[in-house]
């Protein structure tokens, strides 16, 4: 049994993210991945079994990443409202820093590949947010209704105002995400 090797690991994602942002899912092969990840197409049967499962660990490691951004120095003795005002920021400066994440993760979902996923696997990385939704709901604070449609409205409009290609003109600023973010703050209080 061959080793695994980090390097190589951290190589084949960068490469699956390249290629998917410059040619697309279907015609991103895991021969062009590896490639591009200058490795032999047989390493990455070594850490993934597929193409399909490839792309979906690709697209949970960013998932965890921007579930790890979004908590990264999060106050949680704050109002409510406070802190998911500190993550929607935290969100937006992650967006910010790796737009090639963003363009892998806005293909994905809109691909039949999401329907691939385990939702548990989605939920763990934004688990302690979604906590912090559900103590809003028992304190009173947020609408008490399905997480599914709160999570539409506070975390949805991130991944909208952030691509350019729906909001081309709409500039990624403090004063723009704020009003954005208390419009969707506005729309689950109670």
């Amino acid at each position: 049994m061959r080793v695994k090797d980090e390097n190589k690991q951290e190589a084949i994602f960068r490469a699956t993210i390249k290629l998917v942002n410059e040619i697309g899912l279907v015609a991103s092969s895991v021969a062009k991945i590896a490639r591009e990840a200058r490795v032999s197409p047989a390493t990455i049967y070594i850490y993934y079994q597929n193409k399909e499962d490839l792309l979906v660990s690709t697209y949970l490691r960013i998932k965890r990443e921007m579930g790890q951004a979004m908590l990264q120095n999060l106050n949680t003795d704050q109002p409510l409202r406070d802190i998911f005002r500190q993550a929607w920021f935290a969100m937006f400066d992650f967006f910010k820093s790796h737009q090639d994440y963003f363009r892998f993760v806005d293909q994905f979902s809109n691909s039949p590949f999401i329907s691939k996923l385990e939702t548990k696997e989605v939920e763990d990385a934004f688990g302690p947010l979604m906590a912090l939704v559900q103590k809003g709901i028992e304190q009173k604070i947020i609408k008490n209704v399905n997480l599914n449609l709160l999570a539409v409205f506070l975390f949805y409009p991130i991944y909208t105002l952030s691509n350019a290609r729906l909001c081309p003109n709409w500039k990624l600023d403090e004063a723009n995400i704020d009003q954005a973010f208390s419009m969707a703050w506005d729309a689950i209080k109670l």
